[in-house]
């Protein structure tokens, strides 16, 4: 499963032609305790760049964008009912949403870990 991100600060693991995106481990740190998140319906159509969801914070409101564009095919209800999953597991059981790819040549305006790790560090 490839690995992406994106200079916002999400992460994209994209495998079979479904992407699922979250936060990055950096963004939920920087964010502190996450207290509320809304998600995409399943089956909207998402457009790259543009708001897909939002997690907030005790400190902040921070907009999510579709680092891809496609469907939203399954949204993680477990991170609305219990935003702290996010803060404890940013890239693994916190992830936000999935999307079914409409354009996989996309993928090619993301960045690898080490380019992620240049713009964090």
């Amino acid at each position: 499963m490839d690995i992406h991100y994106t200079p916002e600060h999400e992460w994209i693991a994209v495998a079979d032609g479904i992407a699922t995106v979250g936060i990055t481990d950096h963004a939920q740190r920087a964010l502190g305790d996450l207290v509320f998140v809304q998600l995409p319906e399943v089956g909207a159509a998402l457009v790259k760049g543009a708001v897909a969801a939002v997690v907030e914070s005790v400190k902040a409101a921070s907009d999510i964008y579709a680092p891809l564009t496609g469907a939203v095919v399954e949204a993680n209800s477990a991170t609305v009912n219990d935003p702290a999953l996010i803060n404890a597991d940013a890239m693994g059981a916190g992830w936000l949403f999935k999307i079914k790819l409409s354009n996989a040549e996309e993928l090619t305006g993301l960045l690898d870990e080490n380019a992620y790790r240049k713009i964090t560090s």
